[in-house]
C-alpha cells in the first residue's frame, strides 16, 4: 500500500497558544510519526494551494473576502472561539488544497490512500459562515472537486462534534453522502436523527447523535447495522474521512469513550466499502493522545496495524437510536 501524508510547517502559522486549536497539535503528531515503526511506509508530500474558483463553488464570496481581509491583521476573531492569524487566507487555502490534492492522487491511482495533516480544521464551516475553529471547509471543497470528475463521495465524520458545515453544503445533493456520529447535545447543536437531507438529497445524510459514555461498542453497532450497509448500497468512488480525535475518551472537549485503537478499526470497517480513502484532520485536543490516535489510523492505512495500550469504560445503549435511524432512512435504503 502507498500512503501519502500531506503536511507543511506553514500550517503552524495559524496559531494562538492559549486556544485549544493551536500549533502544538501538529507538532506532537509529527513527533509521534517520526518515532513510529511506520515512518518509512509514508510518502510525505508538500501540499498545494486550492484555487479561488474551487473555494467559490463551496463558499460564498462574502465568507472568502472576510477571511482574506482579516488575514491582513496580526490576529482577528470571527466569533468567540474562531480566530484568524495573519496570512491565514493563504494557510487555509493550503489546508483545503492539501485535501484536494491528496484526493486527486488517490483517485488517479498515484497512492492507495492518504492523510491530510492540516490546520485549520474545516467541518464546521458552512457555505456562508466560518465557525467552530474552522475557516474553509477542507473536506467539502475536496468532495466537491471529486464530484466535478463524476465521482460519488462518502464523507464519514468521526469527530465528537457534528460537522454542521459539511452537512449544510451537501444537504440537497445525492452525489455526496454524509454520515456522522457525534455527541449530542453538544456544540454546535445540530445533527439530530431527523436531519436526513432535503430535496434530491433526502436520505443522503445520516446522523447518529450519541450520549455521554458511548464508545467503541456503540459505534461498532452503528457501523454494522447502519453506516456500512448503507455505504455499500451507495457504492462511493472514494471515501473522505473527517478525522476528529476529540472522540477519544481522554479529550478535554469531548465526552465519548473511544480508545485509540478504535480509530484504526474504523478505517478497517470503511475499507470493506472502498479502499480509496483520504482522511483529513479535524478536532482532537489532548496532546498526549492525538498522536496515538493518528498512528492507529495510519497503521491500518499502511497495512501495519499499531497496537496501543488503551482502555475505557463505556456504556452501549444505542438500540433505540438505531431503531430511530432505521425509521428515518428506511424508505431510502435496505436495512
Amino acid at each position: 500500500m502507498t500512503t501519502q501524508l500531506g503536511f507543511s510547517e506553514k500550517f503552524n502559522r495559524h496559531n494562538n497558544a492559549s486556544h485549544p486549536e493551536n500549533a502544538e497539535r501538529l507538532k506532537v503528531m509529527i513527533e509521534e510519526i517520526r518515532n513510529s515503526s511506520i515512518i518509512n511506509k509514508l510518502d510525505i508530500i508538500e501540499p498545494e494551494f486550492v484555487d479561488e474558483e474551487s473555494l467559490n463553488l463551496v463558499h460564498s464570496n462574502e465568507l472568502i473576502e472576510n477571511i482574506k481581509n482579516l488575514s491582513l491583521n496580526e490576529e482577528s476573531w470571527i466569533d468567540f472561539d474562531t480566530y484568524v492569524s495573519s496570512s491565514d487566507y493563504e494557510t487555509a487555502r493550503l489546508a483545503a488544497g492539501c485535501v484536494v490534492q491528496l484526493s486527486k492522487n488517490v483517485m488517479d491511482g498515484k497512492s492507495d490512500n492518504a492523510f491530510a495533516l492540516v490546520r485549520p480544521p474545516g467541518h464546521h464551516a458552512t457555505k456562508t459562515r466560518s465557525m467552530g475553529f474552522c475557516l474553509f471547509n477542507n473536506i467539502a471543497i475536496a468532495a466537491n472537486e471529486m464530484t466535478k470528475l463524476g465521482k460519488k463521495v462518502l464523507i464519514f465524520d468521526l469527530d465528537v462534534h457534528h460537522g454542521n458545515g459539511t452537512q449544510d453544503i451537501f444537504y440537497e445533493r445525492n452525489d455526496v453522502f454524509y454520515q456522522s456520529y457525534h455527541l449530542f447535545p453538544h456544540y454546535p447543536g445540530t445533527g439530530s436523527v431527523g436531519e436526513i437531507g432535503t430535496g434530491g438529497g433526502k436520505g443522503y445524510t445520516i446522523n447518529a447523535p450519541l450520549s455521554h459514555g458511548n464508545g467503541n461498542n456503540a459505534i461498532k453497532k452503528l457501523l454494522d447495522e447502519i453506516f456500512i450497509p448503507v455505504a455499500k448500497q451507495f457504492k462511493p468512488d472514494i471515501i473522505l474521512i473527517s478525522s476528529g480525535f476529540d472522540s477519544h475518551h481522554e479529550d478535554n472537549l469531548g465526552g465519548l469513550k473511544l480508545t485509540a485503537n478504535f480509530f484504526g478499526e474504523m478505517i478497517r470497517y470503511l475499507q470493506k466499502v472502498q479502499t480509496k480513502i483520504v482522511c483529513t484532520l479535524e478536532g482532537g485536543y489532548n496532546l498526549n493522545w492525538i498522536g496515538k490516535c493518528l498512528l492507529s489510523q495510519l497503521g491500518q492505512m499502511v497495512s501495519k496495524p499499531v497496537d496501543i495500550k488503551d482502555e475505557s469504560y463505556e456504556t452501549e445503549k444505542v438500540d433505540i437510536l438505531i431503531d430511530s435511524i432505521k425509521k428515518e432512512i428506511g424508505d431510502f435504503w435496505e436495512l
